[in-house]
């Protein structure tokens, strides 16, 4: 046994059996050392709880930090286990298992559910809040225990043991993704906005989205989430795109002709300085 496992096991033994150290212990297979990230994490914004600082916390910090971590972490795993795979799989693969439908799911296999403090009045429209917890919680291994241990949590105790592999590749591509991987196909740019966000009847945040190609607007959708929001915009996007070829042909003129305006600009920079 090396020295540092030897020493989180003898700081985990004061609160070995202890709530709610254990009660994570079943979820994460680890004693955490910083308790209060963990809760953090499981916090939802409508239970924010004030810090000794006075700091009101809840866990979207957390979910930003997870978001990006977990994106790094998939992509790593991909990378390896799939190793003669082109970009394009292994983006809209990595899209598939991050995406909010996906991280709901793990989220309650995983019990998670049961961790999460919310006082919203309406769970129906805010399950997206286990899949926000989720990315939360891998931030809060992240900053509790480091990459490595994030890492190894979400392949055995996500992809591993919840995920099948084989099933969610035959599923179908989220729109986002086919959308994208469309505009990388015909060098077409795809651009999500956030154009605008208020909160519901119940207090609950809602999102509307548009998504542009070479500059045009082609799509919007509205969500519970700015995530679920892309989503409808895509779907939108892609039908379009799917069954009007003329849609098409007039967002793949608009890039090449943004291309050729582009070039034509740097070969004048090139010529100014030439002559200068």
């Amino acid at each position: 046994m090396n020295l540092r496992r030897f020493i989180k096991i003898v700081k985990a033994l004061p609160h070995h059996g202890k709530e709610p150290y254990l009660s994570y212990y079943k979820v994460l297979g680890f004693y955490p050392d910083r308790i209060d990230l963990y809760i953090e994490a499981t916090t939802h914004r409508s239970s924010s709880i004030r810090s000794k600082k006075g700091r009101w916390v809840n866990n979207e910090r957390l979910e930003f930090l997870g978001d990006a971590i977990l994106d790094a972490i998939v992509a790593d795993i991909l990378y390896k286990k799939f190793e003669h795979k082109k970009e394009g799989f292994l983006t809209s693969t990595r899209s598939r298992i991050v995406q909010r439908e996906t991280l709901n799911k793990l989220a309650i296999d995983l019990g998670l559910d049961k961790f999460i403090n919310s006082s919203t009045r309406n769970i129906a429209h805010n399950t997206n809040i286990y899949g926000d917890a989720l990315e939360a919680l891998i931030a809060a291994i992240y900053l509790d225990q480091g990459y490595k241990m994030a890492k190894k949590f979400v392949f055995k105790k996500l992809i591993k043991k919840h995920l099948n592999f084989e099933k969610m590749l035959k599923s179908e591509v989220d729109f986002k993704s086919r959308l994208i991987e469309w505009g990388q196909k015909h060098k077409v740019d795809i651009v999500f906005e956030v154009i605008n966000s208020s909160t519901d009847e119940q207090n609950n945040p809602t999102f509307v989205s548009c998504v542009k190609a070479s500059g045009i607007e082609i799509g919007t959708g509205s969500g519970y989430s700015k995530k679920e929001s892309h989503q409808k915009a895509a779907k939108v996007a892609m039908k379009k795109i799917k069954n009007d070829l003329e849609v098409q042909k007039i967002l793949i003129d608009e890039a090449r002709k943004q291309a050729d305006e582009s070039v034509d600009v740097v070969s004048d920079e090139r010529l100014a300085q030439e002559e200068a």
